[in-house]
C-alpha cells in the first residue's frame, strides 16, 4: 500500500468531526441540603433549653413554697409545744393538795378525822375511823 492511497482525499462538501470539547473546569454548585436541616434542630435545641430553664423556675418556686410551709409548720409545732408546757403547768398546780383540798371545801367536803381499813376478805374494819365532820 502506497501512500497517495493511505491518505484519502476529502469530499467536497464533507467537513472534519469537531474534536469534543473539553469539560469545563468550574461547574455551578447547589447549597447543600443539610442548611435545610439545621433550623428544626435549633428549634429542638431551642425547646430543649426553654423547657429546661421553666423546670428549673418551677423546682425553685416548688421549693420555696416548701421552705415557707416548713417554717409555718415549725412555728405552729413551737406554739403548740408552747401551749402543753402551759396547760401542763396549770394541771400540776390544780393537783397539788392544797388546790385540791380548797375544791373539796368549795364541794362541802370536811377533812376525815380517822382513817380506818376494811378487809374484804372477813369484812371486818380495822383502824380508828370517826365519821367526817363529827369531830368539828
Amino acid at each position: 500500500m502506497s501512500a497517495p492511497s493511505a491518505a484519502r482525499p476529502l469530499r467536497a462538501g464533507a467537513r472534519p468531526a469537531p474534536a469534543p470539547a473539553p469539560e469545563p473546569r468550574l461547574r455551578l454548585v447547589r447549597a447543600p441540603q443539610q442548611a435545610r436541616a439545621r433550623v428544626p434542630f435549633v428549634l429542638l435545641c431551642m425547646g430543649v433549653l426553654g423547657a429546661a430553664l421553666l423546670s428549673a423556675l418551677l423546682l425553685t418556686t416548688q421549693t420555696a413554697q416548701l421552705a415557707f410551709r416548713s417554717y409555718d409548720l415549725s412555728s405552729e409545732l413551737s406554739r403548740l409545744q408552747q401551749d402543753q408546757k402551759d396547760l401542763t403547768a396549770r394541771m400540776d398546780a390544780a393537783s397539788s393538795p392544797e388546790q385540791l383540798a380548797a375544791a373539796a371545801r368549795a364541794l362541802g367536803m370536811v377533812p376525815a378525822d380517822g382513817t380506818g381499813w376494811i378487809r374484804l376478805s372477813d369484812g371486818t374494819v380495822s383502824g380508828d375511823p370517826q365519821p367526817a365532820g363529827a369531830a368539828g
